[in-house]
C-alpha cells in the first residue's frame, strides 16, 4: 500500500489517433474531506478485475490496470478523491465521456447484516469554475454487508461546455458516510463522433438490411426495374395530446414522418379519473379516433405511475385512511375499467411506469403487486405487449436507474408471474454518448431477451446545430441495435413538449436543423432501388426491412406490379414476379 499526497495535481493529456483523452493518474489523485484518506492498492486476484471494455469509437479494448485509490475515513457523501484538469485543456462544444471503474470496500454502520448486499451509488462530478457541475456521471456499487466484499462496476456518464473554464476538478463521491471507495482507471476521452457513426452504418448494414432477388423467369435483359419501400419494420413515433392535433403544422409534420404515436397525459389514471369515480375517456377516444383516421397504432401510456408524485390525492386519502384493501379495490378497478374498454386498441402498455423511482404501490400493497398488475392486464387484454418503463437507464447518470438494476427488476416481476414484454428506454437526454446508450443496450438485450424500445425521446440542447448532432447519436444507435424495435419521440414542435430547446419544428412551422436531420435520417433508412433486369432475368439490391412493391416493365409496355415484404433473414430473398 502507498500513501497519496493531499496536493492537487493535473491529470495528464494523450491522444489516440483523433481522440483527446485525460488519463487520471493512479497517484495523482487528492482527498476532498477533511478525514478522507487516500491510499495505492493493487487489485491481485484476476477473477475480480471488471472485463475489458472498448475505448469511444477507437474499436480496441482497454484491459483494467488493477491499480486502484482507496478513499478511507469518508466522514460525509460529498468527501471522496478529486483532481484538477489542466486549464484550457476541456474545449466547448466538445461531448466529452466519463469512463471507468468504481467499487466500495464496506458497508455504512447500520447498512445492513450479514451477507445482505447493499447498494450504493457513486458518482463523478466535474466542477467548473469553484461551483458549477457540468456532469454528474454515476454507477451503482454492491457490498455484501458484514463481509467487506464488493464488485466493481463501469463508471460512465458525459459532459459538454458552453465555453472554456478557467479551472475544472474532478471529483469521487456519493456513497453514504463510512463507506470506503476504490477508483480504477477514470478517464475523460472527448467523442468522436464522425468514427462512431461510420460504424455504426457498417452495423446498420448488416443489423436492417438483406439481399432481395427481384425474379422474372424469361423476361429479357434491359427490362426496367423500380422497386419502392412502402414503410419500415423499425416504427417511429411521437407523442399527441389534444392540442397538437389542432396545429395544422404539427399533424402535417406528423402525418409525413411519425409511423406511431403515444399520449402524452389522456390515458393516465390522474386524467381519466381524476375525481373518484368520476372517469374521463372522451379526450383518449378522440385522440385513438385521430389515429385511427391517420392509420398510426398507439403505444398504451400509462396503466399506473409508481412516483408518488404522480398519483392523484384521491387514491393517496385511501391508501392514508381506508387501508390496503380499498386500495387494490381501486387499482382493480382501474384495470378492469381501462383494459376491458379498450382491449385491443393498445398494441402497447406501459404498466407501472417508472418503478426505478417510484414504488407507491409497492410499498403500500407489498413487492407483489407490481406483478399483479402485468398478470392482470395480461388476461384482460391478452393481445397487448406489456412494458416496464424508466428513465436515466441509458444515461449512466443515474446509480438508481442502471441497466443492471433495471434488469434485476423485471427478473422479479417475471419470477412473479408476470408477462414481461418489452422494455422502455424513456430517453430524455443531455450531451448523449452512443458508447453509453449502446453498453445499456447490450445489457438490457443479452439479459431479458426482450425487445427494446425508446419510449419517449428528447434530446435537449440550446444550439439548433448541436441538437441535431445530439439527436443522430441517439437515433443512429437504437437503429444499429438489433433488440431495438421503434422509438417514439415526446413530442416534436417548440411550444408543445415537455422539454424546452428539443423541438424539431419551429412554433411557426418551420422545420429547424434537428428537423432536417431527423428527416434525413428517415430518408437515409428507406430503400428506392432502380435498375434493369440482368441476363438471367434478375434484379438484385440491398433494402432495409419493411414492406415494398415492386415494378416491371415489359417489352410490351405491360407492368408487372408485386407487393411484398423483406424481413430478417442471412440468405437473400428471392421474389418471383411470375408466382
Amino acid at each position: 500500500m502507498e500513501t497519496i499526497s493531499s496536493s492537487l495535481p493535473t491529470m495528464a493529456c494523450s491522444h489516440q489517433g483523433d481522440v483527446v483523452v485525460f488519463e487520471v493518474n493512479a497517484i495523482g489523485w487528492a482527498p476532498s474531506g477533511a478525514r478522507t484518506a487516500l491510499s495505492l492498492h493493487h487489485e491481485l486476484d484476476p477473477a475480480r478485475l471488471p472485463a475489458a471494455k472498448g475505448v469511444a469509437a477507437i474499436g480496441h479494448e482497454r484491459t483494467p490496470s488493477g491499480r486502484y485509490v482507496l478513499a478511507a475515513g469518508r466522514a460525509d457523501e460529498d468527501d471522496g478523491l478529486c483532481q484538477a484538469i489542466t486549464p484550457g485543456a476541456l474545449k466547448p462544444r466538445v461531448t466529452y465521456r466519463v469512463a471507468g471503474w468504481v467499487s466500495v470496500a464496506a458497508a455504512a454502520p447500520g447498512a445492513g447484516v450479514g451477507g445482505t448486499t447493499t447498494h450504493h451509488p457513486v458518482h463523478v462530478s466535474i466542477r467548473v469554475d469553484g461551483g458549477a457541475v457540468a456532469c454528474s456521471a454515476a454507477s451503482d456499487s454492491e457490498s455484501e454487508a458484514g463481509t467487506g466484499g464488493s464488485r466493481w462496476a463501469e463508471i460512465k456518464g458525459a459532459f459538454r461546455l458552453k465555453e472554456s473554464p478557467r479551472s475544472a476538478v474532478v471529483y469521487v463521491h456519493g456513497a453514504p458516510a463510512g463507506v470506503d471507495v476504490k477508483v480504477m482507471d477514470l478517464r475523460i476521452i472527448a467523442t468522436d463522433r464522425k468514427a462512431r457513426f461510420s460504424y455504426l452504418k457498417e452495423k446498420t448494414d448488416k443489423v436492417r438490411k438483406r439481399d432481395v432477388v427481384v425474379k422474372v423467369d424469361g423476361a429479357p435483359a434491359g427490362a426496367p426495374v423500380r422497386v419502392v419501400q412502402l414503410d419500415s419494420a423499425f416504427a417511429i413515433g411521437s407523442c399527441i395530446n389534444g392540442t397538437v392535433i389542432q396545429d395544422p403544422a404539427f399533424v402535417d409534420f406528423f402525418t409525413n414522418h411519425m409511423d406511431w404515436a403515444v399520449f402524452e397525459n389522456e390515458l393516465k389514471w390522474y386524467w381519466t379519473e381524476a375525481q373518484r369515480g368520476q372517469l374521463n375517456y372522451a379526450d383518449a377516444d378522440r385522440l385513438l379516433d385521430f389515429c385511427d383516421r391517420a392509420g398510426k397504432p398507439v403505444r398504451g401510456h400509462c396503466i399506473f405511475w409508481a412516483v408518488d408524485g404522480d398519483v392523484q390525492q384521491w387514491i393517496k386519502d385511501i391508501a392514508d385512511h381506508d387501508g390496503p384493501d380499498q386500495l387494490m379495490a381501486a387499482v382493480q378497478a382501474r384495470l378492469n375499467g381501462l383494459l376491458a374498454r379498450y382491449a385491443g386498441r393498445f398494441p402497447h402498455y406501459d404498466v407501472n411506469n417508472e418503478m426505478l423511482h417510484g414504488r407507491f404501490f409497492r410499498d403500500r400493497l407489498g413487492d407483489d403487486v407490481a406483478a399483479l398488475m402485468f398478470r392482470e392486464a395480461a388476461r384482460l387484454d391478452p393481445g397487448a405487449a406489456l412494458f416496464v418503463n424508466d428513465y436515466n437507464v441509458e444515461c449512466g447518470n443515474d446509480g438508481n436507474a442502471t441497466p443492471e438494476r433495471y434488469v434485476e427488476l423485471i427478473r422479479d416481476l417475471q419470477r412473479r408471474g408476470a408477462q414481461v414484454g418489452g422494455v422502455g428506454l424513456q430517453g430524455h437526454v443531455t450531451h448523449p454518448v452512443g458508447e453509453v446508450i449502446c453498453d445499456a443496450l447490450d445489457t438490457l438485450a443479452a439479459a431479458t431477451d426482450l425487445p427494446i424500445w425508446f419510449t419517449e425521446l428528447d434530446v435537449c440542447e440550446p444550439d439548433d446545430a448541436l441538437r441535431a448532432d445530439d439527436l443522430e447519436v441517439v437515433m443512429r444507435e437504437a437503429y444499429a441495435h438489433p433488440a431495438v424495435k421503434g422509438v417514439v419521440l415526446w413530442g416534436f414542435m417548440q411550444g408543445h413538449m415537455w422539454r424546452q430547446d428539443a423541438a424539431l419544428v419551429n412554433a411557426d412551422g418551420t422545420v429547424n436543423d434537428a428537423g432536417q436531420r431527423f428527416i434525413d435520417l428517415r430518408r437515409e433508412w428507406t430503400s428506392d432501388a432502380r435498375g434493369r433486369l440482368d441476363a438471367d432475368g434478375q434484379f438484385k439490391f440491398r433494402g432495409f426491412h419493411g414492406s415494398y412493391v415492386a415494378q416491371v416493365t415489359t417489352p410490351t409496355g405491360t407492368k408487372m406490379l408485386k407487393a411484398f415484404t423483406v424481413d430478417k433473414g442471412d440468405t437473400p430473398l428471392v421474389l418471383d414476379m411470375d408466382n
